[in-house]
């Protein structure tokens, strides 16, 4: 990315500035959801949509972009013992320097995901869609919740008091109710993209 002001260039994944008069100065990163347009209108169901532009229509993505995307070359290095394809879609987690990379696949089939990154206790969440991924420190005041999957819906419970959370990580029943677990940052990235910026990741 180029900045008008300045004629610097900052690296998309990073948000460092590697080239121009403001070289090593690094943006603010910003929690941010990448979730099904169902998901997020049931959540936010005033909020507004950013309507297509139809004078630069041209210049939109096609629809069929991600289809598109999964057959082009990539430039990064690979080998034939690396665990992953170089385009498989990961999660990445990155806490206190520690980064880990979750497959998307495998997040579809064991998701809610219970781990340790950086010293924090996180639960990797999925909505039913199998595309919307969420990620939540599971430290509520000075205790870890030991969260166990509802039967048959997405919603978690904590065993300590009984309460119920959903997607968005807040506690809708239970003794609990009204409490919000912290949201951890996520990036939802190819594999050989989330390598190359985090070199010493490992893999759920």
């Amino acid at each position: 990315m180029r900045d008008e002001e300045t004629g610097s260039w900052w690296q998309q994944v990073t948000g460092e500035c590697i080239a121009g008069p403001l070289k090593g100065r690094v943006l603010n990163p910003v929690t941010h959801d990448e979730i099904a347009f169902a998901v997020w209108k049931y959540e936010q169901p005033a909020g507004k949509v950013l309507k297509p532009d139809e004078r630069v229509a041209s210049k939109y993505a096609s629809a069929d972009w991600e289809e598109k995307m999964q057959k082009a070359p990539v430039v990064t290095p690979s080998s034939a013992d690396d665990p992953l394809a170089p385009r498989a879609l990961v999660i990445g987690v990155e806490i206190s320097g520690e980064a880990k990379a979750y497959p998307l696949t495998k997040l579809q089939q064991l998701a809610p995901v219970f781990d340790q990154l950086g010293g924090v206790p996180v639960v990797i969440l999925m909505n039913d869609d199998k595309k919307s991924v969420r990620v939540f420190d599971r430290r509520l005041d000075e205790n870890t919740l030991e969260l166990y999957e509802k039967p048959n819906s997405s919603l978690l419970v904590d065993a300590g008091t009984g309460s119920v959370w959903d997607f968005t990580g807040k506690a809708i029943s239970g003794q609990l109710a009204g409490r919000q677990l912290r949201k951890i940052k996520m990036f939802s990235d190819y594999w050989f993209d989330w390598k190359t910026y985090h070199p010493n990741t490992s893999i759920y």
